[in-house]
């Protein structure tokens, strides 16, 4: 029976790499998963990404369930003549079959209850500190608290978008559209999109949206050339306006962390109103408009314009370290062009990520997810089981000769501003550069 198999090599699989002809290899049975792309839970983003390639270990990453007896009825029959399974895979895959041998997958720890609990009590504090007190600073300390309640209410939508949180996949939504749209005004369909999208490409420069910050931010010399966002469908411009712009990013990178909710907010509409198809798109709406309804009514309350800007600013301020430390786990880490590659699943994390070390006590205050390695390689474990098995990460980077980075909070911005300011200096100083407009002219004649 084995010889009646039916074989078909590497390169002739990665003819299969586009929306209408998209075929995968997972452990060596090939998949056509064109037509069934659009309907996959993920979006067909990780997939037209993956295409024409082998991607068991990002298969097995995110689908530690019961996702393997649905790819029976794509099967092509055929299986892939030279498939060949790498030692780092090897141990990869070891590794995770012992965590889902242990139940880790399972054990939540009631994570998602404390912190719907610790939001819950937090926000009323927030409505208690407008609605009934006077004092200027009990309305700067509710705007500092209702930060930690985005912040908070982020990882509980971060944790049910990665695996289920509730008793049943509906309540497991209800939490997402709850801590999301209606709590932060941001969809968890446009997370969903975005963060998918980052966690399968992680750290390519034309593949990874939270990468693709130009006219703003560019972590990189490689986005001077103007490339295309195979996420957006779109050019990348880098014009004199962005050119002045990055040339000062390691100086603007903290103001504008401060304000980036603003621009969450607009990719929020601008996805839910686009002719994209959007999962539950009246539920986002409608989660959105929650938001929009009781956050403008309650800086209303505030008695003077003086003291609701200061209450915008300070919950927006509070919040923008959560931007930061994201950025933080990916800025100052290794980028490449192109397509991710299913055969190097393990590497590409570990080279795209750094971890930010801290006391067991932080957990909270970073969601878990400062073991950004551990959760890029790991993305439906609990984040309260990361730390603990981030020694055995360690020890299988040492072995494989891969990056491990793990910095003090400190150290992680350092390294950031440093990639920007890199860049920025580059940007000044391009052998062939853009057009340059008066004002970049007149601000850079001195350097």
């Amino acid at each position: 029976m084995e010889d009646q198999k039916k074989y078909i090599s590497t390169e002739e699989l990665k003819k299969h790499n586009k929306p209408e002809d998209l075929w995968i290899s997972i452990q060596g049975k090939v998949y056509n998963v064109t037509h069934w792309a659009k309907e996959h839970p993920g979006g067909d983003v990780p997939l037209l990404n993956l295409a024409g390639q082998d991607v068991t270990d990002a298969f097995i990453a995110y689908h530690p369930g019961t996702a393997w007896k649905y790819l029976d009825k794509l099967f092509t029959g055929y299986y892939l003549e030279d498939f060949k399974v790498s030692e780092i895979s090897k141990d990869y895959r070891r590794i995770y079959s012992e965590f889902a041998k242990q139940g880790m997958f399972e054990k939540k720890q009631h994570v998602a209850s404390w912190a719907l609990t610790a939001v819950t009590a937090m926000f009323f504090t927030v409505l208690y500190g407008v609605l009934c007190c006077e004092s200027v600073w009990a309305h700067l300390g509710s705007g500092m608290l209702l930060g930690f309640v985005w912040i908070q209410s982020a990882y509980v939508g971060h944790d049910s978008g990665h695996y289920q949180v509730m008793m049943s996949p509906s309540y497991n939504k209800l939490a997402q559209l709850i801590s999301g749209n209606c709590l932060t005004g941001i969809s968890i369909a446009w997370w969903k999109w975005t963060h998918n999208a980052h966690h399968i490409s992680c750290n390519s420069l034309d593949y990874d949206p939270d990468l693709q910050h130009i006219p703003v931010f560019a972590v990189s010399s490689n986005l001077f050339n103007s490339i295309k966002s195979c996420f957006y469908g779109r050019m990348l411009e880098f014009d004199p306006v962005a050119r002045f712009l990055v040339s000062y990013q390691h100086w603007t990178f903290y103001p504008v962390m401060i304000v980036a909710r603003v621009n969450l907010y607009l990719q929020t509409f601008l996805l839910l109103f686009s002719k994209r198809k959007v999962p539950d798109r009246g539920l986002n709406i409608i989660g959105i408009l929650v938001f929009w309804t009781w956050f403008p009514l309650l800086v209303s309350c505030l008695p003077n314009w003086p003291e609701r800007v200061m209450f915008v600013l300070a919950s927006f301020t509070v919040t923008s370290i959560q931007h930061v430390q994201f950025c933080l786990n990916h800025f100052a880490a290794n980028v490449y062009m192109g397509p991710p590659s299913g055969n190097d699943w393990f590497e590409k994390q570990t080279g795209g990520t750094l971890d930010i070390a801290c006391s067991s006590w932080m957990d909270w205050f970073y969601g878990g997810l400062q073991f950004q390695l551990e959760h890029h390689l790991f993305p439906r474990l609990p984040r309260c089981q990361l730390r603990k098995i981030s020694p055995l990460v360690r020890d299988l980077c040492k072995k494989h000769n891969l990056p491990y980075r793990s910095l003090s909070f400190l150290e992680a911005n350092v390294w950031t501003i440093r990639t920007l300011r890199n860049a920025a200096l580059q940007a000044r100083d391009l052998a062939n550069p853009a057009p340059k407009n008066l004002l970049w002219e007149a601000v850079n004649t001195h350097g």
